[in-house]
């Protein structure tokens, strides 16, 4: 321990925000893209530093010790007043920003976010990005943790003043069934076969069986799948329809073909996708960020939709 007693470093405090947060040595260096060896020294130091155990390791989870508790408040403080002074100093000259984490929903990752990274790329030309894809809610608690800087993400209904919000487009849901399947009434059709169901692990999926349990709409499912893919091919093979939205069925152009698309055949309801970042860390950027996207969309979301879906228009649209 020579050298190192008395020494916090700001790297060791976020080490240890991310241990305790994920409660795992092993979940905490994914989340930093470090290995667990550097997780579990950089612990060690700061504990040495500090003069008091602030996680009991040998536990499983991994459990914070009551200094720890005591500790990971004034943490927080640490890396918040950081993260604010290195985005003050980064904006001041948008080419001094050397890190941005940017979080954005699966929906996008093949088409815009390729095209939102290398426009940023361009005005930050001395920054690394780190890019995260994942379902909306994962996203929005990796905002939460400061694991991430800006998320494009689903509106889960977070009120939050710490956070700003910018609205960038809203879809509908629709139904999904195999080629030819519908007939002249819509619902009796569905209700005659199975529904496959977007898993309700994910906020998507919650919203979706929410929304059924409202209309009173009953419909045996035998599958529960986290994969536009995954749900458009059984769909397409016949082995039931489903419930979702025009940008997942954009995602899965293999199976297309053997789709047929409609509105929900019952009252309808959408979701809204929104940028959102802690407000005044990033100052301008996020709000600079949401009018770069919206061309973006409005191009490679919203005008093919409604190219293939003319029923769409006005439905899908920029926000």
């Amino acid at each position: 321990m020579s050298g190192i007693s008395g020494k916090i470093t700001l790297w060791g405090v976020e080490v240890f925000v991310a241990a305790a947060e994920e409660a795992s040595i092993s979940a905490a260096a994914r989340r930093l893209n470090t290995s667990p060896a550097t997780v579990s020294q950089q612990l060690t130091n700061l504990e040495a530093a500090l003069g008091s155990t602030l996680l009991d390791r040998g536990a499983r989870p991994v459990a914070l010790t009551p200094a720890g508790e005591m500790f990971l408040r004034r943490a927080n403080v640490i890396l918040s007043e950081a993260e604010q002074a290195r985005s003050e100093l980064a904006m001041a000259d948008l080419t001094r920003m050397t890190r941005f984490r940017l979080g954005m929903i699966e929906d996008f990752d093949a088409d815009v976010t390729p095209r939102l990274l290398r426009g940023l790329a361009d005005r930050l030309s001395n920054c690394r990005f780190l890019l995260e894809t994942g379902p909306s809610h994962r996203l929005h608690d990796l905002l939460e943790n400061r694991a991430l800087d800006m998320i494009v993400a689903a509106d889960i209904g977070i009120s939050d003043p710490g956070l700003e919000m910018h609205s960038l487009m809203h879809e509908p849901f629709v139904a999904a069934a195999p080629k030819g399947r519908i007939g002249d009434d819509p619902n009796a059709t569905l209700k005659e076969m199975p529904l496959i169901q977007y898993t309700t692990r994910h906020h998507m999926g919650q919203q979706i069986a929410a929304h059924l349990a409202r209309q009173n709409v009953t419909s045996s499912h035998r599958f529960e799948l986290d994969s536009y893919h995954a749900i458009m091919a059984m769909v397409a093979a016949g082995a039931g329809w489903t419930i979702l939205t025009p940008m997942g069925w954009l995602r899965a152009q293999r199976f297309r073909h053997a789709v047929d698309i409609r509105p929900l055949p019952f009252e309808g309801f959408g979701r809204s996708i929104t940028l959102v970042a802690r407000r005044g860390v990033l100052q301008g950027m996020p709000a600079q960020t949401a009018e770069a996207l919206r061309p973006l969309i409005a191009e490679m979301i919203v005008a093919p939709a409604v190219r293939e879906l003319p029923w769409l228009e006005g439905q899908i649209r920029l926000a």
